[in-house]
């Protein structure tokens, strides 16, 4: 990039594992920031095995969230190797991360108080797993738990089916943001006080849950029954899910009432358009049911090209159900050069989903081998 990238020159020690706090260390990194990842001495992150695929070891998807870091392989039952990482924050970290199990850094010293208080322009983030108050302050949780107890599995799918859950780690990547947004703040906020003091931050997988389910959370809190499963629908707008075409699946969002007119017409369902049942949202969400039936039936006469092809021509947002694979392959996908490969050219994987004056920041680095940067620590 033409100009630094926003965060050179802050250095973030993450002492993480699995995907939250490791997922927010990334983008500090690609945001320009050091990033010094402390490991556990003997297996180093669960990550490294969260696999296949492998990549000379190591899990694809370790790859994919600790590239551009530096690695610390430490013992923290070990006084010397905790008095050794506690110099290393005060002497040179601006901020914190950690996602250990509740009160394994208190004990030794390394938790938020005992931190901020030696170094009190410290920015010290706690991820967990259910919020740092509560009855479940100090229950632990990976990002299904998070699922099942938000509610969200309980609108995923259609009626009848099995539960199942989101199968991206939604919870723990937006965690992860959440993570960056408060530190971010955090770090505003010290950098315009006169005493430059920092602040202790809380995030977690459960309230990062709550925020995705904003909405059918304030739809039951005005009166609202609880939701349906809606398959691949909207409990708030019709028609937006997916159809069957003849030969296969489209989305169709037709998210308010000039789109929909559009779409009667763009479908030769002129008639639909002026049903007073359907005119507006409000009338097709109470009469769903009638309507997708109709809908349906009518994408099932042309295959999914012909009606790509005919509701584009009318700005209806509207697109094919990709695969994986379709995605990689996908010339938007290309033009947006954001898949990228680390500079060993080993792994390739996501960069940050940000540009900058019309420049997206590189990938930092290259992943690092457990305890790389073991050095950091020697005196």
């Amino acid at each position: 990039m033409s100009r630094p990238l926003p965060l050179a020159g802050v250095c973030v020690v993450e002492i993480g594992h699995s995907l939250a706090a490791p997922y927010a260390g990334q983008i500090f990194a690609h945001l320009g920031a050091r990033v010094i990842k402390i490991e556990n001495s003997t297996t180093g992150d669960y990550a490294r095995g969260w696999g296949p695929p492998f990549i000379e070891g190591d899990a694809a998807l370790f790859h994919a969230m600790n590239h551009g870091k530096q690695s610390i392989q430490a013992d923290l039952s070990d006084d010397v190797c905790i008095q050794r990482i506690r110099s290393l924050i005060i002497e040179q970290a601006d901020v914190v991360i950690q996602n250990l199990k509740p009160g394994s850094l208190e004990r030794n010293g390394l938790g938020a108080q005992a931190l901020t208080q030696a170094k009190p322009s410290l920015i010290y983030c706690n991820l967990g797993a259910f919020g740092a108050v509560g009855p479940l302050r100090d229950k632990p949780g990976y990002d299904p738990l998070a699922q099942a107890y938000s509610g969200i599995m309980s609108v995923l799918g259609n009626e009848g089916d099995a539960m199942s859950r989101v199968p991206v780690s939604l919870n723990d990547m937006g965690t992860g943001m959440w993570t960056v947004i408060g530190v971010l703040s955090a770090l505003r906020s010290r950098d315009a006080d006169p005493e430059r003091k920092g602040q202790i931050v809380d995030v977690s997988l459960y309230e990062t849950a709550l925020a995705w389910m904003t909405v059918p959370l304030s739809d039951n809190l005005a009166g609202a029954a609880l939701p349906a499963r809606n398959g691949s629908g909207s409990p708030n707008i019709v028609p937006y899910q997916v159809f069957s075409c003849a030969d296969g699946d489209i989305l169709v969002a037709a998210g308010n009432d000039v789109l929909y007119a559009k779409l009667c017409h763009a479908m030769d369902l002129p008639a639909l358009a002026k049903d007073p049942q359907f005119i507006t949202n409000g009338g097709r969400v109470e009469h769903r049911v009638a309507l997708i039936e109709i809908l349906q039936r009518r994408f099932k006469a042309l295959n999914s090209e012909q009606w790509l092809s005919m509701l584009e021509a009318v700005s209806i947002p509207c697109g094919p159900i990709q695969t994986v694979d379709r995605v990689i392959a996908n010339p938007q996908t290309k033009a947006l050069d954001i898949l990228r490969t680390t500079p060993d050219g080993k792994a390739t994987t996501v960069a940050l989903p940000i540009s900058f004056g019309g420049q997206r920041p590189p990938l930092p680095g290259n992943t690092p081998r457990l305890g790389e940067h073991n050095y950091l620590l020697e005196k």
